[in-house]
């Protein structure tokens, strides 16, 4: 018991939730969240609408995207307890720092030109006792976790008050569901957007990284959100400028 209220206590003390709420540089902090949240997870909306095709019926579809929804919501409230746990290990400092990195280096690594089998398009068949629709929850709550563990650890690099992850996690992942195809669109019109994306991860990954009690460098969250604001606006620019050389 006084582990478990030592990972979510922060999660049910109000003066945290009213220091969070009445804050402008945590609210700053939790739009960066939402965007960076939205931006790494458009494969998670695609491969979870491709999920619910299999289901011919339109309220089926509905109606396992909400089940999925609320079972995110779950997960991300039990992994972020833990994640806040984890994260004030140096060890775990150092894994996470690294596994974002990687993650930045497989984004920018030469492609292979062999062409990958499409992996979205997945068959959902009725296992064992359970309905088709309820298969389709189950995947879709597996995909959910798979997903999600990059978000939480960006996340938790980047704030170690559980309250601004927890916010910043639920937008997004409701605005993620939300407006998918609509950010989708976005990133065809400016596809700098996801280059911008991993430039952050490099960033809270070396955040991460200088952070461990061997050296000891914090750079404040509040930093970190001017960081985006700025990555955005150059993105912008240099979108424009590209559109315009073209013309």
């Amino acid at each position: 018991m006084q582990l478990i209220s030592k990972l979510y206590g922060p999660f049910f003390d109000p003066h945290n939730w009213e220091t969070v709420l009445t804050s402008s540089n945590d609210w700053m902090i939790i739009l960066s969240l939402v965007m960076i949240e939205c931006l790494l997870s458009v494969d998670n909306a695609v491969v979870l609408a491709t999920q619910t095709q299999v289901l011919t019926n339109l309220k089926e579809r509905e109606k396992s995207l909400f089940y999925g929804l609320w079972g995110a919501y779950v997960f991300r409230f039990l992994v972020i307890g833990i994640g806040t746990y984890l994260i004030h290990i140096w060890e775990i400092k150092i894994i996470g720092a690294l596994y974002l990195l990687y993650m930045v280096y497989r984004y920018f690594a030469p492609k292979s030109k062999e062409k990958k089998q499409p992996t979205n398009n997945m068959t959902v068949k009725k296992r064992g006792h359970l309905s088709l629709f309820w298969s389709v929850v189950i995947q879709i709550e597996m995909m959910d976790i798979i997903f999600s563990v990059d978000s939480v650890l960006a996340s938790l690099a980047i704030s170690s008050n559980p309250v601004i992850v927890l916010i910043g996690g639920m937008i997004g992942i409701l605005c993620m569901r939300g407006i998918a195809e609509i950010i989708m669109n976005v990133m065809r019109k400016i596809p700098e957007l996801e280059t911008m994306a991993y430039f952050l991860i490099a960033i809270i990954g070396v955040k991460l990284f200088v952070s461990i009690p061997m050296i000891g460098w914090e750079i404040p969250s509040g930093i970190f959100a001017l960081i985006v604001v700025a990555a955005v606006l150059i993105t912008l620019v240099v979108h424009y400028y590209r559109v315009k050389i073209k013309k």
